[in-house]
């Protein structure tokens, strides 16, 4: 029988189970997508565990994750734009965590040839937030920008996009990660006490934008290191964001188009996204509680068999 991780109630992972389903037959033009991976992301568990939920359309019973990528299966009526077999990537609100799920064939992106399947079920929310926070505040050449947890999933891939466009870039890790994120081009800083001497002291000039994927503490050392508030972006701290008028731009402001685009820079080589671990879909509960624990190198997956 086909599977799903499903909640009934809210908290920590021990309430999330994978149940036995029906297989769902796809409506007219919607395409049934065998999952084949699954991404992890933090806002999943902020969803189950109940901050979240309502803001985004959850209530138990309810299924878990937005990340996916696998192979069409099945078509419904009057879809024409894709075949049976062809590898799929995209995003499905609480219902990609399962073996299969139905889709608007339209909501569906080809997987570009040279792409991981694992990176492609990982890339939906994090390409569309690293994208949205780079535009959120115009990183351009010539700045020097500081990205918290750059060697996350959103934030190793804002800290190349922010490269690319010739900024400098300084990125606060775990100091597990630092050779990791200097083989990127990043320079390294590590979290704790004394973190604004240790970023004025590794910066080659003043800064002028931070990408905060942290929280509070990020935003407090922009602000001390004097940076315009209209420069900084938060996908960790929404009421900070009220409070001190900065941008909080994520996955909602940017597009189908955008996703696809980083897809492709990572296919061809040109942006790197780690997979910092891969559980089977059995093991949701210990896959949650890996990523809860944070200082992760890129991205979480859930397979299926």
């Amino acid at each position: 029988m086909p599977r799903r991780v499903s909640y009934s109630r809210f908290g920590g992972p021990e309430v999330l189970e994978v149940v036995e389903v029906e297989r769902p037959e796809p409506g007219p033009g919607q395409v049934r997508v065998r999952v084949r991976v699954a991404g992890l992301n933090p806002v999943d568990w902020k969803i189950f565990t109940g901050p979240a939920a309502e803001a985004y359309g959850a209530e138990p019973p309810s299924g878990t994750g937005n990340d996916f990528a696998g192979e069409v299966e099945s078509l419904g009526a009057g879809v024409t734009e894709l075949e049976v077999g062809a590898l799929v990537f995209g995003g499905l609100r609480n219902e990609a965590q399962a073996d299969f799920l139905l889709i608007d064939a339209s909501d569906l992106l080809l997987v570009p040839d040279g792409l991981l399947l694992e990176q492609a079920g990982a890339l939906d929310i994090v390409a569309r937030t690293a994208v949205a926070s780079i535009a959120a505040v115009g990183v351009a050449a010539g700045d020097v920008v500081l990205v918290s947890a750059a060697a996350g999933g959103v934030g190793v891939l804002a800290a190349q996009l922010a490269l690319r466009t010739g900024a400098t870039v300084i990125g606060t890790a775990s100091e597990s990660n630092h050779e990791f994120l200097a083989s990127l081009g990043v320079i390294p800083v590590a979290y704790g006490d004394g973190l604004v001497d240790r970023l004025r002291d590794a910066a080659p000039g003043p800064f002028t934008v931070a990408l905060d994927n942290h929280g509070r503490d990020t935003i407090d050392a922009a602000i001390e290191l004097g940076i315009a508030p209209s420069r900084i972006n938060t996908i960790a701290d929404r009421a900070a964001a009220v409070e001190l008028e900065l941008s909080a731009d994520g996955a909602a402001e940017a597009s189908a188009a955008d996703l696809l685009e980083v897809a492709r820079f990572l296919a061809s080589g040109e942006l790197v996204l780690p997979i910092d671990s891969v559980f089977p879909l059995e093991r949701v509960r210990e896959a949650y509680e890996h990523l809860m624990a944070g200082h992760l190198r890129g991205k979480i997956v859930l397979v299926t068999q």
